[in-house]
This record gives C-alpha cells, structure tokens and sequence, in this order.
C-alpha cells in the first residue's frame, strides 16, 4: 500500500500531477445533497470513499463539459489540451486510464505482458490521472469489480447520444448506469454486499438521481437535456418552453410533484437497507436517504417551483431527516 500511495506523487517526465485539479473536484463533495465520507466512519471508509466519489464526480464533469479551463485534465490521460472539450474523446481516454487500475482488459498488463488482476499483487501499469492512482488502493483492498466504474462511463456516453428520455422506464435505464452503480460500490467498500441490500441500494441512488434532476431542470435544459419523461410533460401538458420561463406554471409544478411523488416512493422502498445494518454503517446510509429526503423538502417548500434555481436543503433539515431515518428504522 506504501508503494501504490508513493507512486501517486510522481513527477516524472510525462503530463502533470494534477493534484490541485484532484483537490478541485473532491471539493464538490460539500455541496453534494447527501454526506459523501462524515468525520464519524473510520478513516479507511472515508478515504476509500472519497476515492470513488472522486472518479464518479470527475466522470460527470467529462461529461458535462465542467472541466477547469486550460486542458490540463486532457494531458493527464494522454490527449492534446485541446481535446478537453470533446467529452467522448475525454471518455474513451478515461476508460483506457480506469484499466490501469486493474491491470489490461483481461487482467494482463499490456505494457509488461505479465497476468494479474486487482488485488493478487501483479505488476500493473500506473494510471496516469491522480484520480485514478487514488483509486487503485480502494479497489485492491476490497476486490471491487470494474463493472460499476465502467457503467459511470457508459452514463456519460449517453449524455452525449441521448439528451431526451420518452417514458419513465427509459430514465429508470440510464439511473442504472449513472446513479446505482455507487451504491453498490459503498456495499463493496463497507463489505456487506447482499441481493436484497443492493435493490434497496438501487432503489435509493435511482430516488437520489430523479432528485438532482428534479434541482436542475433549468440547468439541465440549458445543456440540451431533458431529464423530465415525454410522456409524462404530456401528460400535464408541459412543454419545453415551459421549462425556459423563469418561474414555473402550474403544469410545471405539477409535473415537478409528481416526479417528487415517485422519488419519495423509491425511497421508501429502499430505507430498509438502513435497518439492514449496524453502528456506524447506519449512521452513512441513514444520511443518503435522509439527504434525499431533505432535497424532495426543499422542493416542496418552493411550491414546486423549481425553475428560478435548484431549491437546496439546509443541513438543519438534513440532521432532522437523519433522527427520522434512524427512529423509522432503528
């Protein structure tokens, strides 16, 4: 471990470190609805933790176009700067980078030739992103499958091809690839992985991610996306247009409650994964949902409205949903 931490400060020839664009976005992590790594989890969870919220927030910045001006994150996997804005580009970089976490698709080390997968003691090359060198200690130490870092990818991918969803089943789709895979990981990371906590887990992180989208509809829309289903704007004869005013109708608002409504029942169905475990432990996951909770609250109290600006909880609300959570499923 010595070794992987060491090695993630190299300066040798080649693009930067990149460690004040590491800190940069770890920084995001206290603006986030939900507690990423509190003071009160060992140290080993929060740093674990913090690792993987590092590649999933680095991944949606790819995404989103959100990257620091100046291509420095391009040059670190290997691009010329002024590929930082081709998000696709920036992805299929960043995979390439994700397998030197592992070793090779495969589990073999193309540079070396030699066999090995992640947590055996193989020689793998090191990734080039300080992210990812982070990372390469967590998914070592707790044997975690590429899969959920690969689905984080394959999201973004589809931001780029998809920027409408027609029902509510297709978003619960794409909440399969960019919300659930998390979840699973913090399973993976705290050991305590079972098929009935990782649907309950899924059921929270999809609540979660309805949630955001709920805060950003005007963001959103400005980017050309629209996280809203079709059939459901249809419905309560919503259009675009209307998601372009400044404040928002009554259709709107309804739209926004009903979608509200849905995130709160996802939620419900997956509380029980908070009872479902002990001490500390607890105590994290009563705060994902009790983060959700307290964001589907702060819409409320803007009567739905959620246009002129994403409706933020105060962390009075968040410590209230918390003792909730922990009475309900003490």
């Amino acid at each position: 471990m010595e070794d992987e931490r060491s090695g993630s400060h190299s300066t040798s020839s080649g693009p930067p470190d990149g460690q004040d664009a590491a800190r940069a976005v770890l920084d995001k992590a206290a603006h986030e609805n939900f507690p990423v790594a509190p003071f009160f989890l060992p140290r080993a969870w929060r740093a674990d933790l913090m690792a993987i919220y590092g590649y999933a927030r680095l991944v949606d910045d790819i995404g989103d176009g959100d990257l620091p001006p100046g291509g420095s994150d391009a040059e670190l996997l290997g691009l010329d700067r002024d590929r930082a804005d081709d998000p696709l580009a920036m992805l299929d970089a960043f995979e390439k980078d994700l397998w030197r976490v592992f070793g090779e698709p495969g589990g073999t080390d193309g540079a070396s030739g030699t066999g090995g997968t992640a947590g055996t003691g193989g020689v793998f090359s090191a990734p080039r992103h300080p992210l990812l060198r982070a990372l390469r200690p967590t998914v070592r130490r707790h044997r975690l499958p590429p899969e959920p870092f690969l689905g984080l990818i394959e999201a973004n991918r589809q931001d780029q091809r998809v920027r409408r969803y027609e029902t509510y089943e297709d978003l619960l789709g794409y909440c399969e690839l960019s919300a659930n895979p998390v979840g699973r990981l913090v399973l993976g990371v705290t050991g305590t992985t079972s098929p009935e906590r990782v649907r309950c887990s899924d059921a929270i992180c999809t609540a979660l991610q309805i949630v955001e989208h709920l805060q950003d509809v005007a963001e959103d829309l400005r980017r050309d996306r629209v996280y809203l289903p079709a059939e459901d704007m249809k419905s309560f004869g919503v259009t675009e247009a209307d998601l372009a005013a400044p404040t928002a109708g009554r259709p709107v608002r309804a739209l926004i409650a009903h979608e509200a409504a849905r995130a709160e029942t996802l939620l419900n169905e997956g509380t029980p994964l908070v009872g479902s475990v002990h001490g500390r432990l607890k105590w994290l996951l009563a705060g994902f949902v009790a983060g959700g909770r307290a964001a589907l609250r702060a819409v409320a109290a803007a009567g739905y409205d959620v246009l002129p600006g994403p409706p933020r909880p105060t962390k009075l609300s968040l410590l209230r949903e918390v003792g909730a959570t922990l009475r309900r499923e003490g």
